[in-house]
């Protein structure tokens, strides 16, 4: 789960690629015209070697003699490495994308809830009790602080992969949450309160059952708050 950060003209050619092929505009299937990319992207022949080497090892492009350097099956991408799930975010709202996650989550985030509630620390507890009060400060980004309240409940798990998948989901997450406060949801203080308090109590069937409800929630609000927003998921 690599996190490339973008640094520079390499940086930065990485990401318009990606961004192209992600979105669509570059399709599957595509054989790339180097030359012509090279001119849009106004960078060095070289630097766009290095470039598609990056998306191959991300399982975006490949190569192949007397073909060249195509775009590969959307199968065939990467979609748990971190930068492929911010790239993919970066874009506009991806409906297919936030129902995957949505999925995703209601297998992994109530297990997380209830492991919280067996191994959080005193340390856990706190970050996520500051959170919840940014989710509740009108002053604060709420879109950042419900991803620190979920980010601090992975780091409560103790687990480093749950950690890991955190990171992944996070960019996922961030698109949702746009979508949803755009439309001005209901308070998600209530929810979110729920899960802290059981937590907090060690009370690991309770925390459970409280991120299930508060992921029902989650969706109906998303569902409510995405009627208007157009499907970017390719034709079948």
């Amino acid at each position: 789960m690599a996190d490339y950060q973008l640094r520079g003209v390499h940086g930065q050619t990485v990401a318009a690629l990606a961004g192209r092929i992600l979105s669509g505009d570059i399709p599957e299937g595509a054989t790339l015209d180097l030359v012509t990319l090279r001119e849009e992207l106004d960078v060095s022949l070289t630097a766009l070697r290095e470039a598609l080497k990056v998306l191959s090892a991300k399982g975006l492009v490949d190569a192949r003699q007397k073909r060249g350097t195509f775009v590969r099956a959307r199968e065939a991408w990467n979609m748990f490495d971190v930068d492929v799930m911010r790239w993919r975010s970066a874009g506009p709202p991806d409906l297919g994308l936030l129902e995957d996650l949505t999925e995703v989550r209601s297998v992994i985030e109530p297990a997380a809830a209830r492991m919280a509630a067996e191994r959080a620390t005193a340390q856990d507890i706190e970050d996520l009790g500051a959170a919840l009060a940014r989710m509740a400060d009108p002053e604060q980004d709420a879109i950042e602080a419900d991803l620190d309240f979920h980010r601090a409940l992975f780091g409560a798990t103790h687990n480093q992969l749950l950690v890991e998948m955190q990171r992944v989901l996070a960019n996922g997450l961030a698109m949702r949450d746009k979508v949803v406060h755009a439309a001005e949801a209901d308070d998600p203080v209530p929810s979110h309160q729920k899960v802290l308090e059981a937590i907090r109590s060690g009370d690991s069937p309770a925390a459970e059952l409280a991120m299930r409800e508060l992921l029902d929630k989650a969706t109906e609000d998303f569902q409510r708050a995405s009627e208007p927003v157009v499907d970017y998921r390719p034709a079948p």
